[in-house]
C-alpha cells in the first residue's frame, strides 16, 4: 500500500478532504509524525510505532489509532454525533459528518499516551 499522500491523492474530493482533516489535526498535535504503515495500511507513525490511519471503506471511512482502549478514551464523546459509529478499534463516519476536532485531538492524545508509555 501507499504512503499517506500518494493515498489521498486518488480519492474523492469529499473524502480526501474528510481524511486530510483528521490527519491534520493528528499531525498538530504530535508534529514528530511521519507517514510510514500501520498494519499495511498507510498510517501516521511516532517512535516507529503506528499511531493513526484514515481509510475510506465502501460505506465509510475508519480511522484505525490501533487501540481500542484509544477508542474507548474517546466513545462517550461521540454519542449522539450523527454518521458516527464506534466498534473496538474503530471509529467510523461520513465525510458530510466529521467528527469534532476536540474528539480527534483527545484520540490521538491517548494513542501518544500510549507509544510514549510503552
Amino acid at each position: 500500500m501507499e504512503t499517506i499522500d500518494e493515498y489521498l491523492a486518488d480519492l474523492t474530493p469529499a473524502d480526501r478532504d474528510a481524511i486530510d482533516r483528521v490527519y491534520a489535526v493528528a499531525r498538530e498535535e504530535v508534529p514528530s509524525a511521519e507517514q510510514g504503515k500501520g498494519y499495511g495500511m498507510p498510517a501516521l507513525v511516532h517512535d516507529g510505532k503506528p499511531l493513526l490511519s484514515v481509510m475510506r471503506a465502501k460505506k465509510h471511512i475508519g480511522i484505525y489509532p490501533f487501540s481500542p482502549d484509544a477508542v474507548a478514551a474517546v466513545a462517550g464523546l461521540l454519542d449522539g454525533h450523527p454518521g458516527v459509529s464506534v466498534d473496538k478499534g474503530t471509529i467510523r463516519f461520513q465525510p458530510e459528518h466529521p467528527i469534532p476536532v476536540e474528539v480527534l485531538r483527545e484520540l490521538v492524545r491517548a494513542r501518544l499516551a500510549q507509544i510514549d508509555g510503552a
